[in-house]
């Protein structure tokens, strides 16, 4: 059973799919391919949001796993340097819990501060209510707005594009499938996958 809690990776090169799976996986496949005589251009396409990324692939293998197993610093979460440098503010960044500021009008402030455990308790409640109400629309709205960024860089010159996207934002899948059938096969095959996900019928 595949895990979906990992990030996804998909590689083309010109209208083929190279590989697919995991960053590292992904990034070695390509590193292996650039090699070859007259290799045409690659793009590694996070399958998240549909768009291309860069990768540094100078050097071995084991350079590049190097590079890819460092740990992005993580945003909004104060460094040991910063803490000592500025005043410590609100928030528990150890526990995930960060400080932004919030504007609101004088009615709503009122409203919050007369539920139970205060402002910032009741915000988390309603932000955990909306997610869970609208998290198949949220989904949905991702996984379009991915196929789309995938297909403008693959397939923006390619026969009914600009019909297909119609189709696409009206969340027309049989009229989409059916204009993106005569695109290449990995090109068709992908931007269907990250539209419809296990809602595709191509």
């Amino acid at each position: 059973m595949a895990d979906n809690t990992r990030p996804h990776f998909t590689a083309f090169i010109g209208p083929t799919r190279l590989a697919a799976g995991p960053l590292a996986e992904v990034a070695i496949a390509v590193m292996q391919a650039s090699h070859r005589p007259a290799a045409p251009p690659i793009i590694i396409f996070s399958d998240a949001t549909g768009t291309p990324i860069d990768l540094d692939l100078r050097g071995t293998e084991r350079d590049v796993m190097a590079r890819l197993s460092q740990p992005a610093s993580p945003p909004d979460v104060e460094t040991d340097e910063t803490a000592s440098a500025e005043p410590r503010g609100r928030g528990r960044p150890k526990l995930g819990v960060v400080a932004r500021e919030v504007t609101l009008l004088p009615r709503h402030w009122e409203w919050l501060g007369t539920q139970p455990g205060g402002a910032s308790v009741a915000l988390r409640k309603l932000v955990e209510e909306a997610r869970r109400a609208n998290g198949d629309a949220d989904r949905a709205r991702a996984a379009r707005d991915a196929a789309y960024r995938f297909m403008a860089v693959m397939a923006g010159n390619l026969a009914g594009f600009e019909e297909a996207s119609r189709a696409l934002f009206a969340d027309d899948r049989r009229r989409f499938v059916g204009l993106v059938a005569g695109w290449p096969d990995d090109i068709r095959d992908h931007v269907v996958k990250l539209a419809f996900s296990d809602r595709a019928e191509l």
